[in-house]
């Protein structure tokens, strides 16, 4: 059986409310037709995708997925829809953070100076924000993707700092340096855009925990598990209690890139060029 847009909508639809009923109150349409869905595109892909109890449903880590990368899916096709009514629109992504604390004057600017291109940001998983899999046109990155397979150019720098619990040894500190790293447990993000290889492997810290998402990587080192490196757009962006940051004084600034697809042409983006390098040249 094929499977199409209106199977993803009936499974995110379960998702957010909870039970099939509240999905077919929210899409319009009978009970039985949404389980009828539901069960299609579960035989369709041969897996489950939702665990049916006595009153709620729960989706499966299979479902999970399917649904994290369904909403993605949805937003695609919207995005096609848009440009086939001739919209324009730029869908730009991001790992961690997009512009740090300078993610809202990037949003309003925008709709200041370019009324008629609708720019939406895109928080994807992946070192490339989902560049690579075609959700988003283009991505502010901490690193250089390929440069056979991606066009880029530098729009600012940022400062690398060190994260740690508020009950910390560091948290009486000012100001640190690599060095002070030494034999301390690191928790690393395994889903960041920076690059770690900051210190030689006799002097730098213990890798201590990986995390996979920046919230469970803020979980641990609120918990006291070790310590972490980002950069400051991470620090400005994500400040749970528990947790302090300070700057690096002895690291390299971390530059950030525009990327995009080589050869394609996105409307707006040389506008989103300039605006980022005038937000980032401020903070100089």
């Amino acid at each position: 059986m094929d499977w199409g847009l209106r199977h993803i909508r009936c499974l995110v639809a379960v998702a957010d409310t909870g039970t099939i009923t509240d999905a077919a109150i929210e899409l319009g349409i009978s009970q039985p037709q949404a389980s009828r869905t539901i069960s299609a595109l579960e035989q369709s892909w041969d897996v489950r995708l939702v665990s049916r109890g006595t009153r709620e449903v729960s989706l499966t880590p299979e479902g999970i997925r399917a649904v994290e990368q369904g909403r993605h899916l949805l937003d695609f096709a919207e995005s096609m829809a848009a440009t086939a009514r001739g919209e324009q629109h730029i869908r730009l992504g991001y790992v961690a953070t997009a512009a740090g604390r300078h993610t809202p004057a990037l949003t309003r600017r925008w709709r200041e100076t370019q009324p008629e291109i609708d720019l939406e940001l895109v928080h994807a998983k992946g070192l490339l924000a989902g560049l690579n899999q075609g959700l988003c046109d283009a991505a502010v990155l901490r690193r250089e993707p390929d440069p056979g397979k991606y066009a880029s150019t530098v729009v600012g720098t940022e400062r690398l700092v060190a994260g740690f619990a508020d009950t910390d040894l560091w948290s009486r500190r000012r100001r640190l340096k690599l060095a002070d790293f030494a034999g301390r447990p690191l928790v690393v993000n395994t889903g960041s855009e920076i690059e770690l290889d900051l210190w030689a492997e006799e002097f730098g810290p213990l890798r201590a925990y990986d995390a996979d998402s920046v919230d469970s990587w803020l979980d641990a080192i609120a918990a006291g598990r070790g310590v972490g490196v980002a950069t400051e757009a991470t620090a400005n962006q994500h400040r749970p209690i528990g947790i302090r940051y300070l700057p690096i004084t002895d690291a390299a600034p971390v530059p950030v890139r525009l990327c995009w697809p080589k050869g394609r042409n996105v409307p707006g983006l040389e506008a989103v060029r300039e605006l980022l390098k005038d937000l980032y040249a401020r903070q100089s």
